[in-house]
């Protein structure tokens, strides 16, 4: 009689256990980082996307500019655009692994000929990404991923004026 006692406390036990067991597994799973991707729409996935691949981009080109720009402000330019597009890589790689977002990897392979086809393309190339940056800082709905966008619009912008000024000095 005890032993059946037993049996069938544990069989009530048991199930009490599990269900609290899943309780607590889905109040944790409220706190990982994909619980925190909630706020992020399609929009905002593909903005970081697109932002670390131009960012990549912008690195790659700027190391070319370096090494292979025959003049002293482009190779500046270059430098500049290497340390800043670096750093708000680092800041984007760091918001997409808290919201659960893969970004690219994949180095790009550039190549320019001369210093003015790279300065057209970067003038040309961040008035692009200006505007994108904007859209986003103003219309995205996830709050880390708008305000990285308005943050670095303004340095975008600053890459804008300094590869016109650049570019003037080439023509």
């Amino acid at each position: 009689m005890k032993t059946k006692i037993t049996i069938i406390s544990q069989f009530c036990i048991l199930p009490l256990v599990i269900a609290a067991l899943s309780a607590a597994g889905v109040a944790a799973a409220q706190d990982t980082p994909a619980a925190k991707s909630s706020s992020l729409t399609v929009k905002d996935k593909t903005f970081m996307k697109k932002a670390a691949r131009g960012g990549m981009m912008e690195v790659a080109m700027g190391k070319l500019a370096e090494q292979k720009g025959q003049s002293d402000d482009v190779k500046s330019f270059g430098k500049r655009m290497v340390a800043d597009h670096s750093k708000a890589n680092d800041e984007l790689k760091k918001i997409a692994a808290q919201k659960n977002v893969k970004l690219p990897a994949k180095e790009p392979t550039v190549s320019w000929s001369l210093d003015k086809a790279y300065m057209d393309m970067m003038v040309k190339d961040h008035e692009k990404d200006l505007a994108e940056f904007k859209e986003e800082a103003n219309g995205g709905s996830d709050p880390d991923v708008k305000k990285f966008a308005e943050d670095t619009a303004k340095v975008v912008q600053e890459h804008l004026d300094l590869a016109k000024q650049t570019q003037s000095k080439l023509k």
